[in-house]
């Protein structure tokens, strides 16, 4: 459960299975306790992306027992920040929330080279994320 002042994100992609996973490893990560994070998709893969482990594990973060999940409204709902990456009219709108829809390539079917760059900019949008909510980034 969140503590006194802590925030919570949502990123949410089609299958759960890459862009997703990655956002929400780096708010993880990046932002401590500070921030508690959810991850879904509007029709879960049955597994995370192998070439997205690999990438995240490039760069020091484990997810090889991450599983894809289902969105959910409640997800949405429990969520101050709802991160959209490509799910479009399925993820579920509140009055409230603040929306981010983040365009990025989808990482499936591709190999570790061609994740590397998705990678790094979701990277970078969740520093930018945590530098605006005033969350300093742990690393």
């Amino acid at each position: 459960m969140p503590g006194r002042g802590t925030r919570s994100a949502c990123a949410f992609c089609i299958h759960n299975a890459g862009r997703s996973q990655m956002g929400a490893a780096f708010l993880t990560h990046l932002a401590a306790d500070h921030v508690e994070v959810r991850s879904a998709g509007s029709a879960p893969a049955d597994t995370v992306n192998p070439a997205v482990v690999e990438a995240m594990k490039e760069v020091g973060i484990d997810i090889s027992t991450q599983k894809p999940k289902v969105l959910t409204p409640e997800a949405v709902q429990s969520s101050d920040v709802v991160i959209t990456m490509g799910c479009g009219d399925t993820c579920p709108v509140f009055p409230g929330k603040r929306y981010l829809d983040w365009q990025l390539d989808d990482p499936a079917g591709q190999g570790v080279d061609a994740v590397r760059p998705i990678r790094d900019q979701i990277e970078q949008r969740v520093r930018g994320l945590l530098a605006e909510l005033g969350i300093p980034a742990t690393v």
